[in-house]
């Protein structure tokens, strides 16, 4: 029987005992020192990109950047709900991004970021690079920036040699006018052990250089392949400093052989991709004058402080598409961590609509459930 086999057939109970289980990775916090300051750690966090009193940072693993508990991630799949038209025609990854309104928004989002002392983007797309180190022009040192260039790394067969992908950041920092990087985590198939070994050697090979030659300050990489990550964090350990991987409002930690398991004993920070499960979890459309706004910011905000009882998430990075839904964030880091008995009750009956609904595109989403 299969491992994804194995999750299918869990019962009732052992949803409530891997749930349970899951308040044991609590005890990360004081290995990994992520989760409120402590003491020693306090003048550090003080010292970090856009510190705000009122934020929460955790230590992003062996990096010792210190992460605001959320974080933005690159994509913009809902911006033409208050930038009309912004959009090509092929979807998301259409959008003009020499279009005013379109520039305007994100410099206005990443501004609002700064001012709530979240410090961190993460852009994967040439589109998303390009975008972000715009928004950042004349103040590149208020946020950390995460880097990839996913149509030109292993997605691609064509930029599986250690030279290919080091021309790839080269290219991409000279175009998107780049000194540097925070962290260059390469975009690796979704199954990533889908890859040879000769092409992860490879790729672990130049994000080495990149960050002896000083381009990459820290490096990782990002999948959705449960076994090879926790393989590649044991298997590389001086090289994966971050990973970029889902985890959402329905994901519980494996009660043995979890992948935070690796994560802990090596340090390696975590920063969760799809934390509304692509926009799955809301009923709106996210337009401002939408009439269930106010039911999905709540829901948003129960879903982050559900993925922040996880001490071991650096941050989830969710894609924000306008100043109003930076502040409903930074609202969710301040607010009571634990969710109530009738808030759980409602976070896990969204979640299972959500489920219901998943689009046929992240139907790869229901793997995440346990990690």
């Amino acid at each position: 029987m299969t491992q994804r086999q194995d999750f299918r057939n869990l019962t009732r109970r052992d949803f409530i005992r891997d749930t349970a289980a899951a308040a044991t990775m609590a005890g990360l916090a004081t290995s990994l020192n992520v989760g409120a300051a402590g003491a020693g750690n306090d003048a550090a966090i003080r010292k970090t990109r856009s510190y705000n009193p009122d934020m929460e940072y955790r230590r992003a693993g062996k990096t010792n950047m210190w992460v605001s508990a959320v974080c933005l991630g690159g994509h913009w799949k809902r911006v033409d709900m208050v930038v009309p038209g912004v959009f090509g025609g092929g979807g998301w990854l259409s959008a003009k991004l020499d279009d005013e309104g379109f520039r305007k928004n994100r410099r206005d989002v990443v501004t609002r970021c700064i001012e709530r002392g979240i410090n961190y983007i993460d852009a994967c797309t040439m589109q998303e690079v390009m975008a972000y180190a715009e928004a950042l022009r004349g103040r590149r040192d208020s946020m950390f920036l995460g880097f990839s260039w996913y149509q030109e790394e292993l997605r691609n067969e064509n930029f599986r040699t250690t030279d290919a992908l080091l021309g790839t950041l080269d290219k991409g920092m000279k175009a998107a006018g780049l000194e540097y990087v925070d962290v260059w985590r390469i975009t690796m198939h979704e199954q990533s052990g889908r890859h040879s070994e000769a092409e992860v050697d490879a790729m672990m090979a130049a994000l080495d250089k990149a960050r002896k030659q000083g381009k990459a300050r820290f490096t990782g990489f990002s999948s959705h392949d449960r076994p090879h990550i926790k393989s590649m964090i044991e298997t590389y350990p001086d090289t994966v400093q971050c990973v970029c991987t889902p985890y959402t409002a329905k994901s519980k930690v494996l009660p043995t052989d979890s992948v935070f398991e690796a994560v802990q004993k090596h340090d390696v920070g975590i920063f969760g991709i799809k934390p509304f499960s692509g926009t799955s979890l809301f009923k709106g459309t996210s337009a401002p004058d939408d009439p269930n706004r106010k039911e999905d910011d709540r829901l948003a905000r129960m879903a982050v402080r559900y993925i922040l009882c996880n001490a071991a998430i650096t941050a989830p990075i969710p894609g924000l598409i306008n100043e109003y839904q930076v502040d409903n964030m930074a609202l969710a880091v301040k607010e009571e961590r634990e969710l109530s008995a009738a808030e759980a009750k409602q976070l896990e009956q969204a979640m299972d609509r959500c489920w219901a609904n998943l689009a046929p595109e992240y139907q790869w989403l229901r793997n995440w459930e346990y990690v």
